[in-house]
């Protein structure tokens, strides 16, 4: 049996109310105003499309273990940092697969992560591999005043694939590719374009969408109430419900796309409200998931017995209620869209050493250190030579991987020197309960909410994003678990 033996999400902490775009921008495209209700979820100013994927993969593997061996790692998104660098590489070893994996990114439309995950259950069926990742994120820049920016949100979300323990069976798929065109944006452009809305409503996604179900359904002698689900996405809150509708689904079973608290996450956008679903799931219920974009992925899947035993460790509302507001101004300035005076501190910029990246990717992508075999300290960055006075073993080292271990602050320090999109630039160090003390930086935060002996995790997160030279630095920051 092929299908889903795991699965989470991720959604930033932060939380943009789309009535202060509103306030701020709809004088200049007055029909948006009609969208002001609700709120769209917002990634931090050290988080990008990488992050989010990362984040949502750690949430899925946390609820099983899978074995170390040949696998996959398919990324899906239209906002990846990079255009020429393998974006499913940098997760990969961020995740500690960087030498079993095999890595391909997914992009060109919304589509990408319903394309991503159709490739990777066709890998699986063929017996090249025994299972893997599907992963997406999205943040996206759009541009003041637009219908996108109140309309997108900020989002991951990881789908793990396999033979065993599967807790959703693959029932099937239906492609149609098409070129819709729009939107459209060229790969020199931040922003994309639009065609009329009206356009988009009706001859897409209202005739598009249909379409391929009925046509599913009349393929393999189905019918709306063989399914628990129909998940597909639609930016449009009222045209969203007549979609399902047209396609002969009732209300119930037309999953709740989390346009009012969420927003449109573009590739990631399926995955997402699959990852909702099946936590709502029972045994032998049925789902059709539908992407979109320049065509249509249908995909049937079935729960089994063993739905009820895994889930994420932070289900999809745990992430909904874990937010903080954002100012309109501060999401300008986290998306680069507005430029804001750094200072001398912001402005220097040492040129970032590739190959001593290379050389020490495990260590900086994967957060592993070494830990000595002859006095069990762990240590970070990777020593050959013990650093414990009494032992000072060498040679006598084995990995050790601290972004999955436990930890608790030593100290911390709010500098208001130091520029930071988010100031103040919080820092400290931080205790591991197996042994071992780093400096790191704080996030997702404020400085009232740091206390000494209070537990933190660890979050693949950018460092910093020189944008002269066009690198995106990442490293792992530290997050308080807030009661």
């Amino acid at each position: 049996m092929v299908g889903i033996v795991a699965f989470g999400a991720y959604l930033p902490r932060y939380r943009l109310e789309r009535k202060e775009i509103a306030k701020a921008i709809s004088w200049i495209n007055p029909p948006t105003l009609g969208f002001a209700s609700g709120e769209k979820t917002v990634a931090n100013y050290d988080e990008d499309a990488i992050t989010l994927a990362v984040a949502a993969s750690r949430n899925a593997l946390s609820s099983i273990s899978l074995p170390d061996e040949k696998m996959f790692i398919y990324a899906a998104s239209t906002s990846f940092p990079y255009a020429e660098r393998l974006n499913a590489a940098i997760i990969s070893e961020a995740l500690g697969y960087g030498e079993v994996s095999s890595t391909a990114d997914f992009s060109g439309s919304s589509r990408a992560g319903t394309a991503a995950l159709i490739a990777g259950l066709n890998a699986i069926q063929s017996g090249d591999t025994s299972w893997g990742i599907v992963t997406a994120g999205e943040v996206r820049k759009t541009k003041p005043g637009s219908t996108d920016e109140f309309l997108q949100g900020d989002g991951g979300a990881t789908v793990v694939l396999g033979r065993e323990k599967v807790i959703a069976s693959f029932r099937g798929s239906l492609s149609i590719s098409g070129d819709f065109p729009s939107p459209l944006r060229e790969s020199s452009k931040s922003f994309p374009r639009l065609w009329e809305e009206r356009w988009i409503r009706d001859e897409g996604f209202m005739k598009i969408i249909p379409s391929a179900v009925k046509s599913y359904l009349a393929r393999h002698d189905l019918s709306p109430s063989n399914f628990r689900f129909l998940i597909y996405p639609c930016h449009y809150p009222r045209e969203h419900g007549i979609i399902g509708k047209m396609a002969g689904f009732s209300d119930e079973q037309i999953f709740n796309p989390l346009l009012v608290q969420v927003g449109d996450t573009g590739a990631a956008h399926t995955l997402v409200l699959l990852a909702a679903a099946l936590e709502e799931c029972q045994p032998a219920d049925e789902i059709l998931l539908v992407g979109y974009g320049s065509g249509v992925d249908l995909l049937h899947f079935k729960a089994t017995e063993l739905i009820r035993e895994i889930r994420p460790v932070r289900s999809l509302e745990s992430l909904l209620l874990r937010k903080a507001p954002i100012s309109y101004q501060k999401f300008l300035a986290f998306r680069e869209v507005l430029e804001v005076e750094t200072g001398l501190r912001g402005e220097f910029q040492a040129e970032t050493p590739l190959s001593v990246m290379w050389r020490n990717r495990k260590a900086i992508l994967g957060l592993v250190g070494s830990r000595c075999l002859r006095c069990g300290v762990p240590q970070f960055p990777p020593q050959r030579i013990c650093v414990i006075a009494e032992c000072q073993a060498v040679d006598a080292m084995e990995p050790y991987n601290f972004s999955k271990k436990k930890a608790v602050v030593f100290s911390y320090t709010g500098d208001n020197l130091a520029f930071s999109y988010d100031p103040p630039q919080i820092y400290g160090l931080i205790d591991f309960e197996e042994g071992g003390r780093m400096m790191l930086d704080f996030t997702d935060c404020a400085l009232e909410d740091l206390k000494v002996g209070m537990g933190v995790e660890l979050s693949f997160r950018r460092k910093y994003h020189d944008r002269h030279r066009g690198i995106h630095t990442y490293f792992w920051k530290a997050i308080p678990m807030v009661n």
